[in-house]
C-alpha cells in the first residue's frame, strides 16, 4: 500500500532528524576542535542515484551544498559493481569534494535487507593535512597537503590499514586526523542505523517513494517562490583585499520563470596564492544566498537547490581549476553571498542585509619550543586552529549579529577549548565597540583578540583575514563597518594573510571587522541608541556624532549605568 501524504511528511521530518543525529554524533566524537567546538561539518542522506534528500541543520552551507554534488562523483569513481555492504569511501579532492584538501568527505552506502537503498555522507574540516599547513602561501595544490582521491577507507567492514599508515606518515597531527576519520565513518553508521529503523517502522523496501515525495514537493515550492519574482536582471560586485592585490567579484543575477542564474563573468582571475575558489564552493554559497532570500523555510535537498544555477568562466577566482592553490577558498567563497545580495537588492529592494565581515576571522598557530634560548622540558610542538567571527551586516528590520559568522554559520570557538588544544594563551577576546556600521539598523560588532604562546614557546601564525582595506559597505544610507587590523604587541604591523613568525614573549593583537549598517542613522530609534550606549556597543562620541544623541541623554545613560539601572 502506498503511504499517504501525511505519512510521507512524517518520514521526511524523520529523515531530517536522522541526519541531525548523524551530525551530532560527529560533533561528540570528533578529535579536531574545528569540528567539536566550531561545528565545521555537514551531514546528509542521499538516494541510490546520489541525490541529496535531507541535510542536517548542524553544519555549514559551504560543506552541505558542495557535498550535494559530491556523492555522484563517489558513485561514478567507485563503480556500482564495486559497492558492498560495510564499505566506507573517502576523499579530500577539492573539485570532487568541498573545495580544499583540509575537508575530509566520507560516504557510506546504506543497505537494507541486502539491497542498496541510499548513501550517507559527511564532511569535516581537519586541523592538519600536511604540506605547508592551513594557509595561503602555497603556489599550487600540490604544496597544500596530502591528496586522497576517491577511494575505499573500508571494504566490507575492514579498514585499509595501508591508507591509515600513509596518512599518519604525512601529517603533523596524526592522532587527531585518524580520530576524525573514524568519527566520520561512525557518524555515517549511526545515520544508517536510524534509517533502517525508520524503514522497518514504515515497512519500506526502498526510498524511492519518499524520495519522489521530497524532491517533487521541494521543487514545486521553490519554483513557486521564483515565479513570484520580477523577471529582471541586475549586476552587483564586491572588492576584497586579496593576498597582495585586491580581488573583485562581479555577478549578474537573472530571474527566469523557472530558475535564477548567477553569472560571475568579469570577476578577477586566478590568484597566485591559495585563496582561489573551486566552482563547487562558489556555487554552494551563491545558492545559499538566494535560497535565504526567497525560500529559507524550504529544506535543502537536490530539488530545492537545482533551480539556482551558477556560471563562471574557467580560471576565474570563483572557478579555479586544478592545480590552483585553494587552501583558503573560504575567503573568496564567503564573499559570494554579499556579491549576490548586491545584485539581488536591485531586483527585490528591502529584502537582503548589508555587507558583513563575510569570511571567517580564522588563524592557525604552529607552536614549538623557543629557539632563542633554553626551552622548558615540557615545551612541545602543536598545531592549534581557532575559528572567530566579525559582525554580520544589518538587516532591513533588525540589527546585525555581533561576532557571528555569516554566511558560514560556523561557531566561534571558546577560548578554553583553544587553550586546551596546545600551549597557546588567548589574552583577550571581547566585543569591539563602535565597529558596527551606523544605520537605522546597526551593523553587528566585531571582536578584539590577543594571542600569544605559553612561556618557553614561539610560533608561526597563519593569518586568514580580509576587510583590512575594504570594510563592509552599508545599504540604503547605512555606514560602513570597521576594518580588520592585525599587529604585534609592539605595534609592528602584520599582514592579513600568510605565515608569519612571532618570537618568544611576543603577542599578536587583532581587531576583527564589523558589519555595515542599514538605512539612515538619523532614523534609528532613540531607545535603541540609548540601549547600545548602555551595553557598551557604541561610545558616547558615536552616539552623539552618528546618531545625534544629546548631552543630556548621554549623561542620563551614564548615570543609569553607574547606578546599575536598566536603560
Amino acid at each position: 500500500m502506498t503511504p499517504s501524504n501525511v505519512a510521507y511528511q512524517v518520514m521526511w521530518n524523520r529523515l531530517i532528524s536522522v541526519v541531525e543525529e548523524q551530525a551530532q554524533a560527529l560533533v561528540r566524537t570528533a578529535f579536531s576542535t574545528s569540528v567539536r567546538e566550531a561545528g565545521d561539518l555537514s551531514a546528509g542522506v542521499y538516494d541510490v542515484e546520489g541525490q541529496m534528500l535531507a541535510q542536517a541543520v548542524t553544519g555549514t552551507p559551504g560543506h552541505v551544498n558542495a557535498m550535494a554534488d559530491a556523492v555522484a562523483h563517489f558513485i561514478r569513481r567507485i563503480g556500482r559493481d564495486n559497492i558492498f555492504e560495510g564499505d566506507v569511501y573517502i576523499t579530500n579532492d577539492p573539485w570532487e569534494g568541498t573545495g580544499h584538501l583540509h575537508d575530509i568527505t566520507m560516504v557510506t552506502p546504506s543497505f537494507h535487507n541486502g539491497n542498496l537503498v541510499g548513501f550517507f555522507a559527511c564532511t569535516a574540516h581537519v586541523v592538519d593535512i600536511g604540506g605547508r599547513g592551513f594557509g595561503a602561501d602555497a603556489a599550487s595544490v600540490y604544496e597544500e597537503g596530502l591528496y586522497l582521491p576517491i577511494m575505499k577507507f573500508a571494504e566490507r567492514g575492514t579498514v585499509d590499514q595501508t591508507l591509515v599508515r600513509i596518512v599518519r606518515g604525512n601529517v603533523r597531527e596524526p592522532d587527531q586526523l585518524i580520530g576524525d576519520m573514524y568519527a566520520l565513518a561512525t557518524c555515517n553508521e549511526i545515520g544508517h542505523r536510524r534509517l533502517v529503523e525508520m524503514m522497518r517502522e514504515f515497512d519500506l523496501a526502498d526510498l524511492s517513494g519518499i524520495a519522489t515525495f521530497i524532491l517533487d514537493n521541494s521543487r514545486r515550492a521553490t519554483l513557486e517562490r521564483i515565479a513570484a519574482l520580477p523577471r529582471k536582471s541586475a549586476t552587483g560586485d564586491i572588492t576584497m583585499d586579496g593576498f597582495d592585490t585586491p580581488i573583485t567579484l562581479k555577478v549578474k543575477v537573472t530571474v527566469h520563470a523557472d530558475r535564477i542564474v548567477s553569472d560571475f563573468t568579469g570577476s578577477s582571475g586566478v590568484d597566485k596564492k591559495g585563496i582561489n575558489c573551486p566552482l563547487v564552493y562558489a556555487k554552494a554559497y551563491a545558492c545559499y544566498a538566494l535560497k535565504l532570500a526567497i525560500a529559507p523555510e524550504i529544506p535543502n535537498n537536490a530539488a530545492s537547490l537545482a533551480p539556482f544555477e551558477i556560471e563562471a568562466p574557467v580560471n576565474t577566482i570563483v572557478n579555479a581549476i586544478h592545480p590552483a592553490p585553494v587552501a583558503l577558498r573560504h575567503i573568496v567563497g564567503h564573499f559570494v553571498p554579499d556579491a549576490v545580495f548586491n545584485a539581488f537588492d536591485k531586483i527585490v529592494p528591502g529584502l537582503v542585509p548589508s555587507e558583513g565581515a563575510a569570511c571567517l576571522c580564522n588563524f592557525q598557530v604552529s607552536l614549538r619550543p623557543r629557539s632563542d634560548g633554553p626551552a622548558p622540558n615540557n615545551a612541545r610542538r602543536s598545531e592549534v586552529l581557532t575559528f572567530n567571527s566579525g559582525g554580520s551586516g544589518a538587516r532591513p528590520a533588525h540589527d546585525g549579529l555581533n561576532a557571528t559568522a555569516f554566511p558560514s554559520g560556523v561557531m566561534t570557538m571558546p577560548i578554553e577549548a583553544t587553550e586546551h588544544a596546545g600551549p597557546v594563551i588567548i589574552w583577550r577576546k571581547e566585543l569591539r565597540p563602535d565597529s558596527g556600521g551606523a544605520g537605522k539598523q546597526r551593523g553587528g560588532l566585531g571582536q578584539y583578540m590577543e594571542v600569544g604562546a605559553r612561556e618557553g614557546h614561539e610560533f608561526d601564525i597563519q593569518a586568514m583575514f580580509d576587510r583590512e582595506d575594504h570594510p563592509a559597505k552599508g545599504r540604503r544610507g547605512g555606514s560602513a563597518g570597521a576594518p580588520t587590523t592585525i599587529a604585534q604587541d609592539d605595534g609592528s604591523k602584520m599582514n592579513g594573510k600568510g605565515k608569519q613568525f612571532v618570537a618568544h614573549g611576543r603577542k599578536v593583537v587583532m581587531a576583527f571587522p564589523g558589519g555595515a549598517g542599514y538605512g539612515d542613522p538619523s532614523q534609528r530609534d532613540i531607545a535603541a541608541v540609548k540601549r547600545d550606549l548602555a551595553r557598551g556597543y557604541i561610545s558616547s562620541q558615536v552616539a552623539a556624532d552618528d546618531y545625534g544623541l544629546g548631552p543630556e541623554d548621554i549623561q542620563a545613560v551614564q548615570d543609569a549605568i553607574a547606578k546599575g539601572e536598566d536603560v
